[in-house]
């Protein structure tokens, strides 16, 4: 197992390029079992989630094909409709395999996704939509049996606790588009990567109408056939670059930063007193050399709200900001797993309720940390990065679910980073669990 080394203290000067956004192509793999066409799918970012989609996709019957790194050939001639346990409990995004199967075979037995370390994530919503669109739905010995015999359009409505739902408006989309009549989805999620979906589903015939609002309109059709559709930029990675320029007082130009995905991250970081520029439609440029940031209240909301995926490395930021902060968490309560490690490295922060109460300090120190999800780690890049001292991640594994070989894409903007095998680690900072 490997882990990252960082000295801190350098400020970041460059330009970067974002990759394929991870939120999208993962269920747009899934979206390829809708058609027994070849689907050509590119700009794919090399990652272990990537790759395990493509495992599930491999054992339900599809042929993939790998063309680069960045590029796939997926044709699903035949489609089994039982995604087991074994394969499905390695990412839990595989839930959206229920909708393409639903749509494509009229059934589907999927395994329950489990537990999740960023709090629960229940699929009612989903469900509850399958059920709208005249699905039988069952749940038993940890499969979620659907039938899909009656299957019709019909109005739905996708509207939670914390809002709408991103991958249940996947879902629900992917099995009306194969739904004889008319489905109406109202409180559909509208984040980049659904309308990323919805222009897959379009190039492959699908006819839907009101993409990008929270009412979806979609018009069931016998067939769907092949296309090739390029992956939007990722506006998480894009956003982490940003908040990494700003946490070491940097000059950093992200492309693949798309503004308008990116709007409430850049308000905030105008807010706290970066001086940010646009080139493009699709690239920012941070600059924060010598500027002392200004406390900052984020609460987090589905899009276009402030995004839950960037509120640890948001967190990191505020740490050297001097005054108060609060981040509030309402997508997912629960999502604070990187604070701890963030005290560990001189952060002064407490925990009340659903958000998090930051006192900027001058300075971080580096320190021994322990990656426990996916944001949580980038957010200790971030610290490390800013940190005086030396900073070792434990657990990067996380990292590498959504960030493709970051250490690759800072060395050149000055990072001092490095990934190691987990035996170069200092014997007496290696974590317990590690």
């Amino acid at each position: 197992m490997d882990v990252i080394h960082l000295k801190g203290g350098l400020p970041l000067h460059g330009r970067v390029a974002a990759g394929g956004a991870k939120n999208a192509a993962l269920p747009i793999f899934a979206a390829t079992l809708l058609t027994d066409e070849p689907v050509t799918i590119e700009n794919v970012p090399d990652l272990s989630d990537i790759r395990f989609m493509a495992q599930i996709l491999e054992h339900l019957g599809a042929s993939v094909e790998r063309k680069d790194a960045h590029s796939w050939v997926i044709q699903a001639a035949s489609v089994e409709s039982l995604a087991p346990y074994e394969l499905v409990r390695k990412m839990r995004a595989s839930v959206c395999l229920m909708g393409p199967l639903l749509g494509r075979l009229r059934e589907a037995v999927v395994s329950y996704p489990g537990g999740c370390v960023i709090g629960p994530r229940p699929i009612d919503l989903h469900l509850k939509g399958f059920a709208r669109l005249g699905c039988r739905v069952e749940v038993r010995g940890g499969y979620v049996h659907l039938d899909g015999q009656d299957l019709h359009g019909e109005a739905v409505f996708l509207g939670g606790r914390h809002g709408s739902t991103a991958l249940g408006t996947a879902n629900v989309l992917m099995a009306a588009v194969l739904a004889p009549g008319v489905t109406r989805i109202e409180s559909a999620a509208c984040e980049p990567e659904i309308v990323d979906l919805c222009h897959l589903l379009q190039a492959m015939g699908a006819k839907i109408e009101g993409v990008g609002g929270h009412a979806l309109r979609i018009e069931g059709v016998e067939k769907l056939h092949g296309c090739t559709h390029r992956i939007i930029p990722d506006r998480i990675e894009a956003g982490t670059f940003l908040l990494a320029a700003a946490i070491t007082q940097g000059d950093v130009t992200v492309a693949g930063a798309r503004r308008q995905d990116l709007a409430s991250l850049v308000d905030k970081l105008a807010e706290a007193g970066a001086d940010l520029s646009f080139p493009d439609e699709d690239t920012i440029r941070l600059r924060a050399h010598g500027r002392a940031f200004n406390p900052v209240d984020v609460i987090t909301l589905p899009h276009p709200g402030f995004a839950t995926d960037l509120q640890a490395q948001m967190c990191a930021l505020m740490t050297l900001a001097p005054g108060l902060s609060i981040v509030t968490e309402r997508v997912f309560p629960n999502r604070f797993m990187h604070v701890p490690e963030l005290q560990r490295m001189g952060a002064d922060i407490a925990i009340e309720g659903a958000s998090a109460i930051i006192k900027g300090r001058p300075a971080l120190s580096g320190a021994p940390v322990m990656a426990s999800d996916l944001r949580a780690s980038a957010a200790l890049v971030l610290a490390g990065l800013a940190a005086r001292g030396e900073t070792w991640i434990q657990r990067i594994y996380h990292l590498d679910r959504g960030y493709e070989r970051i250490d690759r894409k800072l060395i050149p903007l000055g990072a001092e980073i490095e990934r190691l095998p987990e035996s170069a680690m200092p014997k007496e900072l290696i974590g317990e669990e590690a």
